[in-house]
């Protein structure tokens, strides 16, 4: 049987990589459905090469645009409009996967949709997890959703894991989880040079080549602290029992250590499509493209501890997990407007941790029990970042 494959966040580069590995076995493999932000050049030319049956805008005025593109090129594909299309786009009968890989809480009511219908999703969007945690594994379990992670480090995690880990870490004799991370571009730099940092300096990864919001989550260490939060919803785990490890290689992508002292690794090549071929396979093995690991040539491995002072943003995660509640919903959104500040010159690199603290000090944690008062808190955080945005910039 070809499965057939939803991808959300198609010209991206998460979603580019799910359809490079998509394209090496279409015997096995069928996109049906393919979504983007407001790429229209983009989208119309993964149209043509991939033939879906829906294409989805999140930009209405791109939708139309698009949809002009393919009358002429391809008329048999459905062009839908606005975040409801893209939901669709994600819960269409044919798509047996959703590949959830939109950036940002965009991408939130899509993947949930797909969860409450029990698709399988490849799961690349973090704030899924960051924003509404317990709604969205909630979500899963009502719906029977198989829920795989993309990210490097949860893959690893996920591939190191025993099986049937859920119920916490203790009762499959897990002690910790070790949670890797490259340090981003500003490892090494002294303080006082990071705070002038610009956007091209911040989006200069040394080992990855991701999007730009998310580079920028990687220099400020914030990427690290939402993956905290992701794992502790994806294995039930304390945030005690998570621990950042600054690992500049990027070969081993995380570790788990187990109670009788083992610690269990997995390695390779700094691609993401390996993580995607392994949640696309599950529980088999596919090839994905990417070169075999050369560890003669890696020759070394290095491991240091992260340092909280310069990079306040992993410790700001760390407080919104024992905090809980609403404050990991806030976190992402404060960072969201930081971050897109950040990127038009509205606000300094070093003061991105400090309109992040402020709009978590600014307003109130609350249970998070429905998606309504997430949502609030969400829009929230959002509307009292931009206030305190400087001015004239």
């Amino acid at each position: 049987m070809v499965i057939g494959v939803a991808v959300l966040g198609a010209t991206g580069s998460i979603g580019l990589s799910t359809l490079d590995v998509l394209a090496r076995h279409p015997e096995r493999y069928r996109v049906v459905s393919l979504a983007a932000n407001r790429d229209v050049e983009g989208l119309h030319r993964l149209c043509l090469a991939h033939r879906p049956l829906v294409a989805a805008m999140a930009d209405p005025d791109a939708a139309t645009e698009l949809a002009r593109r393919l009358a002429a090129d391809a008329p048999g594909i459905d062009v839908l409009a606005g975040a409801n299309g893209v939901t669709q786009a994600g819960s269409i009968a044919e798509a047996d996967y959703v590949m959830a890989a939109i950036v940002g809480a965009a991408g939130l009511l899509p993947t949930l949709a797909a969860a409450r219908l029990g698709k399988r999703i490849l799961l690349a969007n973090k704030e899924a997890l960051v924003v509404s945690g317990q709604l969205f594994m909630d979500a899963a379990r009502a719906g029977g959703a198989v829920i795989l992670p993309i990210d490097s480090e949860h893959n690893a995690i996920f591939q190191c894991m025993p099986p049937a880990f859920g119920g916490g870490l203790s009762r499959v004799g897990v002690r910790r989880i070790l949670l890797t991370a490259s340090g981003g571009p500003f490892r090494t730099w002294p303080a006082d040079r990071i705070a002038g940092a610009t956007p091209e300096q911040a989006c200069a990864h040394p080992n990855w080549d991701m999007g730009r919001k998310i580079s920028v989550d990687s220099a400020t260490m914030m990427n690290k602290g939402l993956e905290v939060i992701e794992a502790r919803w994806l294995f039930e785990a304390a945030a005690d029992q998570i621990q950042v490890v600054v690992h500049p290689q990027s070969v081993i992508h995380s570790m788990v250590e187990y109670s009788d002292g083992s610690v269990l690794a997995q390695l390779g090549n700094p691609d993401m499509r390996t993580p995607i071929a392994h949640a696309l396979a599950w529980p088999e093995r596919i090839e994905s493209g990417v070169e075999r690991l050369d560890l003669f040539s890696i020759a070394r491995l290095d491991f240091e501890a992260p340092d909280l002072a310069r990079f306040r943003c992993l410790e700001l995660a760390y407080q919104a997990v024992a905090a809980g509640g609403t404050a990991p919903a806030v976190l992402n959104a404060a960072n969201e407007v930081a971050v897109d500040a950040f990127l038009r010159g509205r606000l300094g690199f070093a003061a991105i941790p400090e309109l992040i603290d402020r709009v978590c000090q600014a307003l109130p944690v609350e249970p998070a029990d429905d998606l309504e008062t997430v949502l609030a808190l969400d829009a929230r955080a959002r509307a009292v970042a931009e206030q305190s945005l400087p001015d004239g910039v």
